[in-house]
């Protein structure tokens, strides 16, 4: 297996990824967000990755970046969507993605990843509700529990409340 920066050239197998991934009341939404955040360009930028095992992509993320209202110099991300072939999952892809982004994400400088999901999963990876608290998504999630961060620089955010503006393939409802 190995981890490389997607490009358009994997568009229809990322979108394949989450098509077969997700349940099927999730899984258009969730396919246009991948394909649409492959193509966003953003500063900065989305980092995309696909793991290929066997010569297949087997998963994909996207960590796109987020801004943190008064904290405009210390960059964020949130690796979202993540997904594996359903016949390829229990293998350690998703590790393989997820530690990989957050090696590119503190070569880069970034100050913290949040991330929505579950919370013994991301658990593994460093991520914690309480790291999160204070940090407002742009929609209220409808599973509080998994929002979650880990701080990947020594940064201070003392002042909190504070707001998360995510790039716009992310900011729909319906995805929180």
């Amino acid at each position: 297996m190995r981890v490389r920066k997607a490009t358009r050239r994997d568009f229809e197998d990322i979108r394949g990824i989450h098509l077969s991934a997700f349940p099927e009341a999730e899984r258009d939404l969730v396919a246009t967000l991948a394909t649409d955040l492959l193509t966003n360009e953003t500063d900065p930028p989305t980092i995309s990755l696909v793991c290929e095992s066997d010569g297949v992509v087997a998963g994909h993320v996207a960590f796109s970046p987020v801004r943190i209202k008064g904290h405009e110099k210390l960059p964020g991300y949130i690796p979202v969507p993540l997904a594996i072939l359903p016949d390829q999952q229990k293998r350690g892809v998703g590790a393989m993605l997820v530690k990989e982004g957050i090696r590119e994400l503190k070569t880069a400088d970034a100050s913290i990843c949040f991330v929505y999901g579950d919370p013994d999963y991301y658990g593994r990876f460093g991520f914690q509700a309480v790291t999160a608290e204070g940090f407002t998504p742009p929609h209220p999630p409808q599973y509080p529990f998994g929002w979650q961060a880990v701080i990947l620089t020594d940064c201070d955010f003392k002042d909190r409340p504070v707001a998360i503006d995510c790039v716009p393939p992310l900011c729909k409802a319906e995805l929180w």
